[in-house]
């Protein structure tokens, strides 16, 4: 088979995140892992590659959002309609292999999409994890992913976030999404899976070192653009890797090898 043809699948859901951002619930059962991503075309228009933020085997759920013609044609789609899909690729989070640790998960803006999948394997197996810490941030209460999930989160969960700014009446944690982490006490031997833009990975592992985190025991989660998905085309080459094909998950210790 042609590993650049696509499936079709319907759409079931379609979650309206905020001004820019949908989550689209399709219907399948491809069951990927925790960090692994497909690619999303529009037939005659285009295609992209995008995380998968849930942990299911009947759907995957696609945190959206619209910046240019592709994502636009997925935004003007409607529940009953369909999307073209291909994968899953790439390696995900080791959730398998880091049961009985604490977990520190920390994601800014769509970079907590990936998060939500492993967040979501994690409630499903909760007796087999320790405490678990969640530190989100984004940029205004507007931007703010995933709202609807926030309530079990803060009940299961030590989860907060942050944003940059925030209205005045509302009574919120202002500033950078390491304030959270350098506020808490954390065990050294946890595991840390993050996700969000470099210079916020930067500093996040700057306040992980300083709390005894290991650098083999934190997995970064690379946004880049992954045109084939299977290694071939190499768009996404960086430090002699693939993203797509050896990613998009690392270990800390490996990634700052990859430079560009």
């Amino acid at each position: 088979m042609n590993p650049y043809i696509p499936n079709r699948y319907r759409i079931e859901k379609i979650f309206n995140e905020t001004h820019d951002t949908k989550t689209f619930r399709v219907n399948t059962k491809i069951n990927p892992l925790p960090g692994q991503f497909v690619e999303l075309s529009i037939l005659g228009i285009g295609e992209f590659p995008v995380s998968i933020s849930s942990c299911s085997k009947d759907y995957i759920d696609l945190c959206i959002r619209n910046v240019g013609n592709v994502t636009n044609a997925v935004h003007s789609k409607k529940e009953g309609d369909h999307l073209w899909i291909r994968g899953p690729y790439g390696h995900g989070y080791p959730l398998k292999e880091i049961e009985g640790k604490d977990i520190i998960l920390v994601g800014g803006g769509t970079g907590t999409a990936p998060l939500r999948g492993a967040i979501k394997f994690i409630e499903s197996s909760r007796k087999r994890y320790g405490k678990v810490h969640i530190f989100f941030g984004f940029r205004h209460y507007n931007d703010i992913l995933f709202l609807r999930d926030q309530k079990d989160w803060k009940k299961d969960f030590n989860f907060e976030f942050t944003l940059d700014c925030a209205p005045k009446q509302m009574k919120c944690n202002v500033g950078v999404v390491t304030a959270l982490i350098d506020r808490v006490e954390l065990d050294s031997g946890a595991v840390a899976l993050v996700c969000g833009p470099p210079v916020m990975i930067k500093f996040v592992m700057d306040s992980l070192m300083k709390k005894g985190i290991k650098e083999e025991n934190v997995y970064i989660s690379f946004e880049r653009l992954m045109s084939c998905g299977i290694g071939k085309c190499g768009h996404c080459e960086l430090g002699g890797r693939y993203i797509c094909k050896h990613g998009p998950v690392f270990s800390y210790k490996d990634a700052k090898k990859m430079v560009d």
